[in-house]
């Protein structure tokens, strides 16, 4: 992402901390909130369900009914993803529509602002930042959540937690980054993620303009797309709390039938 999607996701991280906390401030007696009451009454709806039905269920989800959640998964012992499970869930973020919305207007941001100088103006200089910053998302999505995953037995979802302390829960989201659940059911050190940001960084020199290159601007996007991911677990941690909270109505405590 550019400087400018990157200030929206700072924001928008910032604001879901601030209405989680103050969530967790209705609750002073330290008893379960709203999110673990919440989350226990989803894991005994889906008990009844198979693992392919929620599976479908979770990569459903949206921000707002727009923005897709699809690798995010609020049970902690979820069954693996096998390959063709992985490969679904790449081919669904790389084709779904907005996709194609925000790569477009992070290209107008761009030539804007006059990045990758040698892309030049006009139609041409956007259609090739265009292409650039879809071959950025493709490459990403397709090394960290399928190929990566694959051959290193790891699962590239968010595993939400979902519950207690809001500090302990922010700590959690910006780990998970570099912390992934593994196929045989343990944790480790995330490398799909990591190498996922290294390669598509890497692979980025073949269409960048020739003043883009090198290695030193490749570890230096790699580690940019990892900082940014890490923050980006804040929203898929907290959305669903925030989600409860604004837009869910809750009858008030001591109301008359």
């Amino acid at each position: 992402m550019i400087l400018s999607c990157r200030s929206v996701l700072v924001i928008v991280s910032a604001a879901l901390i601030v209405c989680a906390a103050d969530a967790q401030q209705t609750n002073p007696t330290g008893a379960p909130n709203a999110p673990s009451a919440t989350a226990a009454q989803q894991s005994a709806g889906q008990q009844g369900a198979t693992e392919a039905e929620v599976l479908k269920q979770e990569e459903s989800q949206r921000i707002l009914g727009v923005v897709p959640m699809f690798g995010v998964t609020s049970r902690q012992n979820a069954a693996p993803l096998t390959t063709d499970q992985k490969f679904h869930l790449f081919v669904k973020n790389a084709l779904d529509p907005f996709v194609y919305v925000a790569v477009g207007i992070q290209a107008g941001i761009a030539q804007a602002q006059n990045n990758f100088e040698a892309y030049g103006q006009g139609a041409e200089g956007y259609a090739k930042r265009y292409g650039a910053a879809l071959a950025d998302g493709t490459a990403s999505n397709f090394f960290s959540n399928f190929l990566y995953p694959t051959l290193l037995k790891e699962d590239p979802r968010y595993f939400r937690f979902g519950e207690g302390p809001v500090k302990h829960r922010i700590g959690y989201a910006l780990a998970q980054e570099f912390v992934c659940h593994t196929d045989k059911g343990g944790r480790s050190f995330n490398f799909s993620n990591v190498l996922g940001a290294v390669s598509a960084g890497g692979l980025s020199n073949a269409y960048y303009p020739p003043d883009d290159r090198g290695f030193g601007l490749t570890m230096s996007r790699a580690g940019i797309s990892l900082m940014w991911g890490s923050l980006g677990g804040l929203i898929s941690e907290f959305w669903p709390d925030i989600h409860r909270k604004v837009f869910e109505k809750h009858p008030k405590t001591g109301s008359k039938p």
